[in-house]
């Protein structure tokens, strides 16, 4: 296939591009900084991996690219894990849902179509809540600053139903674990012997592996079956307390030491409110259409997650 991915440069896009490119796939990597893109995948190891220079929110040059591809993948946005600002706050709402506008634009205008965009959302979609348990059935949170920003990101990319013969697949992605991402701020006070439950332990933890996520995306670009809306997080949420027992443990550090809300705020910034506050999501979809997770649960993505460090 020849697949063009935004947002190939960040913890989940980057792990996606490498897979594609062992599985022999031409990838474009649509990028606001194409020596950046390059110095991530140099062409020595990464022959079928092309940057093609973009400024997102803008229509351009850059849309022609497109034409062509069998697949796009969007997984850019501006950082969740930053203050708020009333700059930053329209910066993560333009660049997901005017950058997905501009997407589905450029899948409209190309003279040989992809056959499907697969675009992210996230599962901040249902809001925070200690006591309810989500599925893809699950209606938003109007009030919620994240679930209005998943609103209109997938609203954007509903805007493609309107182009013949593309398909979309919409994952709404849990807190990813992998060597890198939110997870790796959160090692540190474990490390310092100083880790225990975040916040007050009890709110849930919906997360998936990046290995598993990676193939989930993998899945939704080839399989013709895949439609709609699909849970991007592993079938076992737990309580946060739980969550970082299991890292205390990969780490071989005790888990005992409540880490207080203004640590994590400290480190995640406004951010910290998808692991402060939380939701039960379940991935009903997947598990319908026999997804195979390599770690159901949170004590193997811990461990792995570690052992990669």
């Amino acid at each position: 296939m020849k697949v063009a991915v935004t947002g190939g440069t960040g913890f989940v896009g980057s792990g996606l591009v490498k897979a594609l490119q062992t599985a022999g796939h031409e990838v474009l990597v649509l990028t606001r900084d194409a020596a950046k893109a390059r110095r991530i995948f140099p062409a020595t190891a990464f022959p079928n991996v092309t940057p093609v220079a973009y400024t997102p929110q803008i229509s351009g040059d850059w849309q022609a690219a497109i034409s062509g591809c069998d697949g796009v993948v969007n997984l850019a946005g501006a950082p969740i894990s930053e203050r708020w600002t009333a700059a930053h706050k329209r910066a993560m709402m333009d660049s997901r849902k005017v950058g997905t506008e501009k997407l589905v634009e450029a899948i409209a205008q190309a003279d040989i179509k992809p056959k499907v965009l697969v675009s992210a959302s996230a599962i901040g979609y249902y809001g925070t809540s200690k006591t309810a348990t989500f599925d893809e059935s699950s209606d938003p949170v109007e009030s919620d600053f994240l679930s209005q920003i998943c609103q209109a990101w997938e609203a954007a990319a509903q805007q493609v139903k309107a182009v013949e013969g593309v398909r979309l697949v919409i994952p709404r992605i849990g807190i990813v674990l992998g060597d890198g991402g939110a997870l790796e701020r959160m090692l540190t006070p474990f490390r310092l012997f100083a880790g225990g439950p975040i916040g007050s332990g009890q709110q849930w933890f919906s997360w998936v592996h990046r290995e598993d996520l990676v193939a989930i995306l993998m899945r939704a670009l080839t399989d013709e079956s895949m439609s709609g809306v699909y849970n991007a997080t592993a079938p076992n949420p737990v309580r946060m307390g739980q969550a970082c027992e299991a890292l205390g443990q990969a780490l071989n550090r005790p888990s005992w030491l409540p880490v207080p809300d203004f640590v994590i705020e400290a480190m995640l910034g406004d951010g910290a409110v998808v692991v402060l506050e939380g939701q039960q999501v379940l991935p009903k979809h997947l598990q319908a259409a026999g997804f195979e997770y390599q770690y159901p649960t949170v004590g193997q993505a811990m461990q792995a997650v570690v052992n990669a460090l």
